[in-house]
């Protein structure tokens, strides 16, 4: 189901930015016995994407409100959550444009999650690249058309999930999630300053690693770095966490990370 601005409905105007432009942002978050999984960490979020694409969102309260009670509907599900610049003209002038959309829609869990974390999964190097820019990344704005290639080609392999590179080659995420890699005692993840999207389990899981035995480094890496890994994984909101097993000629054996993080991360009720 969708709601927009309050309203349980299915159209939303053509003049909105958000079909005219991709201009607006959005979250996904995971529903547990008919909660928000961490909550605040979404809205934070969503609050974050607002200030940096200049959108004048101030119905907080009232967003919460229906999170809450649409989460409220269902035991386990995914509630989609995205506010967009709102109606306006033709050009990409943004002037006049006073009455941000809030689109809030509700779906089922997905199925295949479960299985990838009894299995593992296997990373195909995608050869689309993130183009690199320090404004925009970071957050989950409305423009993935580069997600939407990465997916296309993905789908034409064998693979369950994308290895992604920023346009400088460095390693940035996967199509629909972050990833970690630990060798010994030490966790990386990419440096997310130039491209990708800093997903809420990604930080979930880097704050429970600065309080946790494992060493942690953010970094700019090459793909190369992960023939020397320990082992491979990969988050979003809604898998929570899933081991990788390979990718290419790389395998990897080990679930000593992912041991220690599933249950937390299936526990993350509130942030």
């Amino acid at each position: 189901m969708f709601l927009i601005n309050g309203c349980q409905q299915q159209t939303l105007a053509a003049n909105d930015r958000a079909v005219q432009f991709g201009d607006g942002c959005f979250t996904t978050a995971r529903i547990q016995t008919g909660e928000v999984q961490l909550l605040s960490a979404h809205l934070a979020r969503l609050r974050e994407a607002c200030e940096r694409l200049f959108i004048p969102f101030t119905d907080w309260p009232l967003l919460e409100q229906e999170m809450i009670a649409l989460a409220g509907r269902q035991q386990a599900g995914v509630l989609k959550v995205m506010i967009t610049r709102g109606a306006g003209g033709r050009g990409y002038s943004a002037a006049g444009c006073q009455a941000p959309t809030r689109i809030l829609s509700l779906s089922a869990p997905p199925a295949h999650y479960a299985r990838w974390q009894q299995a593992g999964i296997t990373l195909a190097l995608s050869p689309i690249r993130l183009g690199r820019n320090p404004h925009l990344a970071g957050i989950k704005h409305l423009n993935r058309l580069e997600q939407v290639l990465i997916r296309t080609h993905l789908e034409q392999t064998a693979g369950d999930e994308a290895l992604v590179l920023d346009s400088d080659g460095l390693l940035t995420e996967c199509c629909a999630a972050n990833l970690f890699w630990r060798q010994g005692r030490t966790v990386f993840t990419p440096c997310l300053n130039q491209a990708g999207v800093k997903g809420i389990m990604r930080q979930f899981i880097i704050d429970r690693l600065a309080v946790s035995g494992f060493t942690f480094a953010e970094v700019n890496a090459r793909p190369k770095a992960l023939a020397d890994a320990d082992e491979v994984l990969i988050c979003n909101a809604l898998m929570p966490v899933v081991p990788v097993n390979a990718c290419g000629e790389w395998e990897w054996t080990s679930r000593e990370l992912y041991s220690f993080l599933s249950p937390l991360c299936e526990r993350a009720i509130s942030s």
